[in-house]
């Protein structure tokens, strides 16, 4: 067998290795999120599985002990990874998420010498994360001797306090948006602002990184990398594919619920289960589909389009799925401990991403700038299969 098909074979066990490894924690973490479901929590344990399984090191290349899940062929596997750790938590869903966005930042715009060095810390069980949520002024960068000092603060940052190695964006003195990995060990870290009736297991708090240094062995990539398309708006197929994950396991226990209690053969609530199952498998297409369109080859603002179409068809099923259970089973939804109940919450705060009206209107946009019908636009699109 020649290295090129021994590589391959390795991506591809690795990969099923992710998945199954996936299911294997998401099932755990499901037993463990009632007791999670309070302010300021963090699902320590779970994240530790991610990575004595891999997981946290399974989007890097396969040369450097990942899985390949960033790469074209393994966006299937990604997406099973990312719909299973969604279905069976959110908030665990919601890092692990923002932990694949980083890496792919890395491998996107650092140097090999960046790549190697935070791949060695990814394999070590570190947990990356993007936050760019800020308040005005928000963070800034100031050249200091040979290096840089930051200041000011970021909000809504998921893993606050339990992430070492953030990636952050940061203004320069000349206006220079850039990306900065620094070392978190030492900011202030407030949880007290995250009062979200959802996704409470998230840590999500805000992070002061004033006069913290960082090398520029910290800054990754050049001026507005961080915003560079189609890269930007693509990946937004990953924090959809966390969602379906969610609206699936909504379906599962509203199914569940009204068998155990007997009522799954009234004809309305058929309707009501048949309805929520065209919202999970809508959800399911739009992401598995949009994966796959994000590392297309052909038009990459018709990628870009797709995608962003794709995150607000998942929206929609979401928010069907919610109406359709909460219907189906009653005042028990809305009770807690049903599991429901908390499902319900982290679902709907997850659901709220940012700017989904500007995203709407630029792939309607592309649409009405395009000169093709709407069912060619896509269909001879370079996408892998």
């Amino acid at each position: 067998m020649t290295q090129l098909h021994d590589d391959l074979a390795s991506a591809s066990s690795r990969r099923a290795a992710a998945v199954a490894a996936a299911r294997l924690i998401a099932a755990s973490a499901r037993r463990t999120q009632q007791e999670l479901d309070v302010d300021g929590a963090f699902p320590a344990a779970e994240v530790r599985a991610l990575a004595e399984h891999g997981l946290l090191a399974a989007p890097l290349p396969v040369r450097w002990g990942g899985a390949g899940l960033l790469e074209r062929d393994g966006s299937k596997a990604l997406a099973l990874v990312l719909s299973a750790i969604g279905a069976g938590s959110l908030p665990l869903g919601r890092l692990y998420e923002g932990h694949v966005n980083a890496i792919g930042l890395i491998l996107a715009y650092g140097r090999i010498e960046q790549q190697e060095m935070f791949a060695a810390k990814s394999r070590e069980g570190h947990l990356f994360a993007v936050w760019n949520t800020q308040r005005e002024p928000g963070v800034r960068l100031a050249a200091q001797g040979a290096g840089w000092r930051l200041q000011g603060a970021k909000i809504f940052a998921s893993g606050a306090g339990f992430v070492r190695y953030p990636l952050i964006t940061a203004r320069t003195e000349a206006g220079d948006l850039l990306m900065v990995i620094p070392d978190a060990a030492n900011a202030r870290v407030d949880l007290s602002q995250w009062r979200a009736h959802g996704m409470r297991a998230s840590a999500s708090g805000a992070v002061d990184f004033s006069d913290l240094g960082v090398g520029d062995d910290s800054i990754i990539g050049g001026p507005d990398d961080f915003h560079r398309q189609p890269m930007f708006s693509t990946g937004a197929w990953r924090f959809a594919a966390v969602q379906y994950g969610a609206v699936a396991s909504l379906f599962d226990l509203a199914r569940a619920h009204l068998v155990k209690a007997d009522r799954a053969g009234d004809p309305h609530q058929l309707a009501r289960l048949g309805a929520a199952a065209i919202a999970v498998e809508t959800a399911r297409l739009w992401v598995f589909e949009a994966a796959t369109r994000s590392h297309g080859s052909g038009d990459p603002a018709a990628s870009v389009a797709y995608v962003n179409l794709a995150r607000l068809a998942v929206e929609r099923a979401g928010l069907e799925a919610l109406e359709l259970a909460h219907r189906s089973v009653g005042l028990a939804a809305f009770l807690r401990p049903h599991p429901i109940e908390r499902l319900s919450r982290d679902l709907a705060t997850y659901l709220r991403q940012p700017a989904p009206d500007e995203a709407l209107c630029e792939a309607a946009n592309f649409l009405v700038t395009s000169p093709r019908p709407i069912a060619e636009i896509w269909e001879n699109e370079d996408a892998p299969d």
